[in-house]
């Protein structure tokens, strides 16, 4: 059930209870894999990475997941309840991290998932905290569930 609103009301782009929870719980499980990617960024052994947040109905999405990624990529089961994953995909860009998400998507869709939203970000310098890169990722996902973008893949940049 949604909440109420007023005619002409906008949004709110207020987190609610659960995904202030959702943010929390990333950054229990990712900050230190993200810091390691800074690391390796910061050493040259990685030039950019996209962290990408899904979810989908009626699927395992975690097992679909473990399928399709590459051995240096890495899943992380956020909300099992809510079926939220994330995946930390190093060395991809934008145009590769794009493509891997419709893919998914796409996936999800043929084994009769439903209820899709995603968020991506691709990162491209170690300037930010790794709390930086997961609150925007989130404020993505967020915003596409607010938007009720199903199926569509929010998705930026940061250098």
């Amino acid at each position: 059930m949604k909440p109420r609103q007023r005619d002409g009301q906008k949004i709110s782009s207020r987190y609610t209870a659960k995904e202030i929870n959702l943010a929390v719980n990333m950054v229990n499980q990712l900050e230190d894999a993200l810091d390691l990617m800074f690391y390796l960024m910061g050493h040259n052994s990685t030039d950019s990475y996209v962290l990408m947040l899904i979810t989908a109905e009626n699927v395992d999405l975690k097992e679909l997941l473990e399928k399709e990624k590459r051995s240096t990529d890495i899943v992380y089961e956020i909300d099992k309840e809510e079926c939220v994953c994330a995946m930390i995909c190093q060395e991809t860009k934008v145009d590769g991290g794009y493509r891997f998400a419709e893919r998914i998507i796409r996936n999800i869709v043929l084994s009769e998932g439903t209820d899709v939203y995603c968020s991506e970000i691709e990162v491209r310098t170690s300037k930010y905290k790794p709390k930086d890169i997961i609150f925007r990722v989130v404020d993505g996902f967020v915003k596409a569930r607010q938007e009720e973008k199903r199926g569509e893949i929010v998705f930026k940049s940061v250098y």
